[in-house]
């Protein structure tokens, strides 16, 4: 018995080194691939890829066989380069068709009758993938308007009631409520189609998964940071929004905040204050990086005032506070 658990154990480290190794090697051959294609060795650039493909690996991608293709439409390899565009298209997640159309590197291809039959399917795609992403556009509208709606009133109830009022309080468990209602939305719609663009699905439904993100629990946050991150990166999400989940972030991880977005506020006193902040003085330069006011502007809304020198006295005693 304990000889077959070995060599079952042994199988299994064995397929595991076999993975990633594979996956080692189709990183390398992709990017010989590249740099081949970059200095104009298209022959040998496409054979690469072909390497890659044929020693297989999770990382293998869309991209990788759009770039293949275009490799062999250089060489004159036409049916190479056809196998490879046929495989893209009858994946109904590549829906380029202004990527594809206008793309120099295939213009060796566009007298085929197989080009339009990629051009035809691809089009295809892109039809269906508007149609999903319509329906996804008014998901996220929908919980724009809750995660919205529910906090407009909680300020209401507070000012007509009180902030520790036994109204507030039941205010806020359904807000809690409707906020991991759409938390479910949004991380199912994360996990399929990624962080979704303004240009995408509009400003409302863009701003939405952000928001459900920025009122969720610590893990979701941190999971979902290097997603923002890497969005901002893309242009698909705004960097003051970004800003604002790193000070969160960096908050609740007990770290100081770098944009001074967030505001806490005394349980003794009510009094609210800027929570810690990280180099004070040069909170503004940072701020006008991400398109954020001043703090000046922005903790006007709290009545506070901002004095650098003032605050960093003051320092210590916020991050007892916090």
């Amino acid at each position: 018995m304990k000889k077959i658990t070995f060599l079952i154990l042994l199988t299994v480290i064995n397929f595991s080194s076999c993975k990633q190794q594979n996956s080692e090697d189709y990183d390398a051959l992709i990017a010989e691939a590249r740099e081949l294609y970059n200095s104009g060795n298209y022959e040998d650039s496409g054979e690469k890829y072909e390497e890659a493909f044929e020693a297989g690996s999770d990382k293998d991608s869309l991209a990788h066989h759009y770039e293949a293709a275009r490799t062999w439409a250089l060489t004159g390899n036409k049916d190479a380069a056809f196998e490879q565009l046929l495989e893209i298209s009858e994946n109904e997640d590549y829906a380029d068709l202004g990527q594809l159309s206008t793309e120099d590197d295939f213009n060796s291809l566009r007298t085929e009758e197989r080009w339009m039959t990629v051009l035809k399917q691809v089009s295809e795609n892109k039809k269906e993938a508007g149609a999903r992403l319509a329906e996804v556009t008014s998901v996220l509208e929908t919980v724009y308007y809750d995660d919205q709606k529910y906090r407009q009133e909680a300020d209401e109830i507070q000012e007509k009631y009180g902030r520790n009022s036994e109204e507030v309080r039941q205010h806020w468990e359904l807000i809690n409520k409707q906020d991991s209602i759409n938390l479910i939305k949004v991380d199912n719609i994360l996990q399929e189609h990624g962080w979704l663009s303004a240009e995408e699905v509009g400003h409302n439904a863009n701003s939405a998964l952000f928001l459900v993100i920025q009122h969720a629990d610590m893990e979701t946050q941190v999971k979902y940071l290097p997603v923002l991150r890497q969005a901002v990166k893309e242009g698909d999400a705004r960097p003051d929004d970004l800003a604002l989940l790193e000070d969160r972030v960096a908050l609740k991880q007990g770290k100081r905040q770098i944009y001074g977005s967030q505001i806490g506020i005394d349980q003794e006193t009510g009094d609210y204050y800027v929570s810690p902040l990280q180099d004070p003085d040069n909170v503004n330069k940072r701020r006008t990086e991400v398109g954020l006011a001043p703090m000046e502007d922005y903790i006007s809304n709290w009545d506070l005032t901002w004095d650098a020198e003032a605050y960093k006295k003051q320092l210590p005693q916020l991050e007892e506070k916090n």
